[in-house]
């Protein structure tokens, strides 16, 4: 273990020790980089991605929302925006990242991405550093930065997923939805050393059922892999939240009392309340070292 890692996770400790604030109010060290993942799309990774962020934000934390889908983009759908410009016209040159940029609910900002445009899907080095040297002043304007990933196993999903401090793995309890998520944390494991990964099972029946699904999970990756696995929770199914995506508005707003409005706060509070990975730096430039694979002790 690096000493200097140890040496950090120590000073964050020590930092939320000396909070003095209610439980119910979500707190975090630092900058706080999260990908949320899934090996399959339709399992609910965008909605968990928009109510977590929306939950934060409600709690006055400064959140920015990066769509890293960057072939089919819908963050912005979801959350009823329509924005005039995309992270396509920020790689094209014709716009800065400051006029990509959009307000969302609560004040949060997200960076939408484009859709049906596959110049984009498979971002080369040039784009990669143009966008590091946009987004190295972001750190000290964000309490916390959510990656929505595409599904998959892509180029695009193992950066943004290895560069993040912590990975949110979302699945639910259809065997092929486990199946692929297996096959992403294996992936990210095996050729990423990845050791650490969170889980959320949607859509379930029961708190049962999500349970169910987490202890599949880690019997098989205790048996073939060598990683960690830490659940956070389940979202029940509901069909309010066809209404809620209908409707472009999230469930924490539309329906603040509903059970899945609930989970995904309790989510989002189980978010703060996992410990950052020993090995993460802890700071929004360290993650677009990483992502552009530069060398952080360079400097």
């Amino acid at each position: 273990m690096m000493s200097g890692a140890t040496d950090q996770a120590g000073t964050l400790r020590n930092m939320q020790s000396q909070l003095d604030t209610p439980a119910t109010e979500l707190q975090m060290p630092a900058t706080r980089v999260l990908s949320i993942t899934s090996g399959k799309g339709g399992v609910g990774k965008t909605a968990v991605v928009s109510n977590v962020a929306v939950t934060f934000a409600k709690q006055g934390k400064k959140v920015l929302v990066i769509d890293a889908d960057l072939g089919l983009a819908n963050i912005d759908v979801v959350l009823g925006l329509s924005p005039e410009y995309n992270l396509n016209h920020f790689f094209s040159g014709e716009r800065t990242l400051e006029e990509v940029m959009v307000e969302g609910p609560h004040g949060l900002k997200i960076l939408p991405a484009g859709s049906g445009v596959q110049q984009y899907t498979r971002l080369d080095s040039q784009l990669k550093m143009r966008l590091i040297d946009s987004l190295d002043a972001l750190e000290e304007h964000f309490d916390v930065v959510l990656i929505d990933t595409e599904a998959g196993i892509s180029d695009n999903v193992t950066y943004f997923n290895v560069a993040a401090q912590d990975i949110l793995v979302v699945t639910t309890p259809e065997p092929t939805a486990i199946t692929d998520a297996y096959a992403l944390m294996k992936l990210l494991s095996t050729q990423y050393h990845q050791k650490r990964f969170l889980l959320a099972v949607n859509s379930v029946r029961s708190a049962d059922e999500g349970l169910d699904v987490f202890e599949k999970l880690t019997m098989v990756s205790g048996r073939y892999l060598d990683i960690f696995l830490d659940y956070l929770g389940c979202i029940p199914f509901d069909r309010k939240m066809h209404e809620s995506v209908r409707q472009q508005q999230v469930m924490v707003d539309l329906y603040p009392d509903n059970k899945v409005a609930k989970a995904f706060t309790t989510l989002a509070e189980n978010l703060i309340d996992a410990q950052v990975d020993n090995q993460a730096q802890g700071t929004l430039q360290f993650f677009w070292k990483q992502f552009l694979g530069v060398d952080t002790e360079a400097n």
